[in-house]
C-alpha cells in the first residue's frame, strides 16, 4: 500500500488512446473539404483509413515503441565475425513495428491511387505524431518515384516496389522481396547544398546506362535502405544514379558505411557517411541534368518536412492543451486561466495554420493541372521556409506550458524538441529555400501569378489580409537588395498564404485571431500575447483532441 505521502493527485492522465484523426477538427475538415468532389466511395475509404492510422498513432502501443526506438538508436556493424564487410544498420524491433506500420498503411503510396497525395500527407501527419524519426526513409522511398519517371524502364522496374503495401526488412535483391525502401546521397563535405561542387566520380561501363562511382557522401538518408538515388560527375556533367545496396545476382554492392551521425535529435534513425569505391550504379535521365532528375525527389521531400513539423506542433499542442485541462493552479484549472488560455490559443493557431497549409499543398499535387503545379513551384518552398522555422519555438512554448513535468524525457516534449529542427534543416535550410523562392519569383512568371491568383481567393474578406497582401505585392515590386530581404519577403508570402487559406475555410475565431496577430500586428514577440478581445476560449475548444 502506497504511503500516504506519496499519492498522486493533480496530475493529468496518461494520453493514450485518443482518436487522433476523428478527434482532430482542423485535419478531419481539410480532408473533407478537399474530398468535397470525390464519390462516396473514396471519401468513405479515406475516412476509414485515416481513422485506422488515427486510432493507432494514439494508442498505447505505438508511444511505446516510440519511446523503445528512440531509447535504443541504431547501431553501424560494419563487419561480420569472421571479419566480412557488411555494412549493415541494426535496428531495435519497435523500429520495425513502426516503419512496418507506415508502409502498410500507404504512407509511401500515393502517387497512383486517387487522391494519393491527400490521404498519404494526412496519414503521414497522423502517423509522426507516434514518432517522428522512421519518417525519413518512409519519405525518402515516396519521394523517388517521379525522379525514377524520368526513366520509363527504371520507373517500371522500381515504382511497384516503392509503393508496395509491403514491408519486408533485410538486405536483398530487390526482385526477391514484396516491397523496397529508398534512401538518398547528395551532400558531400567540400559543397553542402552547393550540390554542384559534387566530386563523386561516375566512369561509365560497357553497358548503356551502367557506372562505377568513387567518392564520399557526408549524409546519407537512410543508409539501411535497399536502393538510393544520388548524385556524382559523369563525362556529360553532373548527373543522377540509382545505387542498389544488394546486385542482382545476391552479392553486396560497395557501400562501405563509415560512420552514423551522432544527432541532436531524430535518434531513432539512421543518417550516415558513405563511401563508393567501384560501386555499380545506373543513370537516371540524361548525363548533366542530374539536379533537374533529382529535384522531383526534392520537392517532394520538401513537402514532407511540412508536413513533418506540422505534425511535430500538432502532438506538442495536444500535449499541451492535455495537460492544461487536468492540471489546475491557484484555485483553478490551468486550461480556464486567461493567461494560459492567450498561450494555448497562439498555439492553436500556429498549429491550424500549419495544417491547412498542408493540406493544400497535398491537393494542389493531386490535381496535377498546370496552374497547381505553377502555384507547388512557389508554394512548397515558401512553407518549408516558414512552417518548419515555427516548428522550434511552438513546441518549446508547449513544453513549457507543462512547467517541470514537460522537461523530464517521460513527457515525449523533450524528444519533439530535439527533433524539431531536423526538417528545417534537411532537403536545404532556410537560407536555401528564401533564395530557391527568389530564383521562381525572377525566372517563373507564372509561379508567382499561380500564388497571387490562390491568395487573391480570400480578398476583400478581411482588412488585415487586404493590407497584408498590398504590402507583400509592394515588397515583390522592389528588387534593390532583394537577396539581403529574402527571409522578409518569403516570411511575408507564407503569412498572407497561410492568412487566407484560413479566411476562406477555418472558422471565424479562428482567422480573426491569426489576422490580428500574424497580419495586423496585434501581438507581442512570445507566444501567449494575443488581444484578451479575441475569443481566445473557442479557439482552444477547437484544438482539443475529442473522442
Amino acid at each position: 500500500m502506497a504511503a500516504t505521502t506519496h499519492t498522486v493527485s493533480n496530475q493529468a492522465p496518461p494520453l493514450v488512446g485518443y482518436e487522433a484523426y476523428l478527434g482532430d477538427r482542423a485535419l478531419t475538415e481539410g480532408v473533407e473539404r478537399h474530398l468535397a468532389d470525390a464519390d462516396a466511395g473514396l471519401r468513405d475509404e479515406v475516412r476509414e483509413e485515416l481513422t485506422s492510422i488515427g486510432r493507432a498513432a494514439g494508442s498505447a502501443q505505438a508511444q511505446e515503441w516510440g519511446r523503445q526506438a528512440n531509447e535504443n538508436p541504431p547501431v553501424l556493424r560494419t563487419h561480420d565475425r569472421y571479419g566480412n564487410r557488411i555494412d549493415e544498420v541494426e535496428f531495435h524491433p519497435a523500429w520495425h513495428r513502426l516503419l512496418g506500420h507506415a508502409v502498410t498503411s500507404g504512407l509511401t503510396d500515393a502517387w497512383g491511387r486517387p487522391a494519393g497525395h491527400l490521404r498519404r500527407a494526412a496519414g503521414f501527419f497522423l502517423w509522426s505524431q507516434a514518432e517522428s524519426g522512421h519518417g525519413c526513409p518512409v519519405s525518402m522511398t515516396h519521394a523517388a518515384v517521379p525522379a525514377l519517371r524520368a526513366d520509363p524502364e527504371l520507373a517500371a522496374e522500381w515504382e511497384p516496389r516503392l509503393t508496395s503495401h509491403v514491408y519486408e526488412e533485410g538486405l536483398r535483391p530487390a526482385a526477391q522481396k514484396g516491397g523496397v525502401l529508398f534512401g538518398m546521397a547528395m551532400t558531400e563535405k567540400q559543397g553542402g547544398s552547393d550540390v554542384r561542387a559534387n566530386t563523386t566520380a561516375a566512369v561509365p561501363l560497357d553497358a548503356s546506362g551502367e557506372y562505377l562511382l568513387t567518392g564520399h557522401k557526408w549524409f546519407c538518408s537512410a543508409p539501411m535502405s535497399d536502393g538510393f538515388l544520388v548524385l556524382a560527375q559523369a563525362p556529360g556533367g553532373l548527373s543522377c544514379f540509382l545505387v542498389p545496396r544488394v546486385l542482382p545476382d545476391g552479392t553486396r554492392n560497395a557501400f562501405a558505411i563509415q560512420r552514423l551521425k551522432d544527432k541532436l535529435g531524430n535518434k531513432s534513425n539512421a543518417s550516415g557517411e558513405i563511401e563508393f569505391d567501384g560501386t555499380w550504379a545506373r543513370l537516371v535521365g540524361e548525363e548533366g541534368r542530374g539536379v533537374r532528375t533529382i529535384i522531383e525527389m526534392v520537392a517532394a521531400t520538401r513537402l514532407d518536412c511540412v508536413i513533418g513539423s506540422a505534425s511535430l506542433m500538432r502532438q506538442a499542442l495536444t500535449q499541451a492543451v492535455h495537460h492544461a485541462e487536468h492540471r489546475s493552479a491557484f484555485g483553478a484549472p490551468l486550461i480556464g486561466q486567461p493567461l494560459m488560455r492567450n498561450v494555448l490559443a497562439d498555439l492553436a493557431l500556429e498549429s491550424e495554420a500549419a495544417t491547412v497549409l498542408t493540406l493544400r499543398l497535398a491537393a494542389a499535387y493531386d490535381a496535377g493541372t498546370d496552374r497547381e503545379r505553377a502555384f507547388l513551384r512557389l508554394a512548397v518552398p515558401t512553407a518549408k521556409y516558414w512552417v518548419t522555422k515555427r516548428c522550434t519555438p511552438m513546441v518549446a512554448e508547449a513544453l513549457e506550458c507543462l512547467g517541470g513535468n514537460g522537461y523530464v524525457e517521460e513527457s515525449v516534449l523533450p524528444r519533439l524538441l530535439r527533433e524539431s529542427p531536423v526538417n528545417s534543416i534537411w532537403e536545404g535550410s532556410g537560407n536555401v529555400q528564401a533564395l530557391d523562392v527568389l530564383r521562381a519569383l525572377q525566372r517563373e512568371p507564372q509561379a508567382l501569378n499561380a500564388f497571387l491568383q490562390e491568395v487573391g481567393l480570400a480578398r476583400g474578406a478581411d482588412h488585415r489580409l487586404d493590407a497584408a497582401i498590398k504590402d507583400l505585392l509592394t515588397e515583390l515590386a522592389d528588387l534593390d537588395g532583394i537577396q539581403a530581404r529574402a527571409r522578409r519577403v518569403v516570411e511575408r508570402m507564407a503569412l498572407v498564404l497561410q492568412g487566407s487559406l484560413l479566411v476562406r475555410w477555418a472558422p471565424p475565431e479562428v482567422a480573426d485571431a491569426f489576422c490580428a496577430s500574424r497580419l495586423g500586428g496585434d501581438r507581442g514577440s512570445a507566444f501567449g500575447t494575443l488581444p484578451h478581445t479575441l475569443d481566445l476560449g473557442s479557439v482552444v475548444a477547437r484544438a482539443r483532441i475529442t473522442g
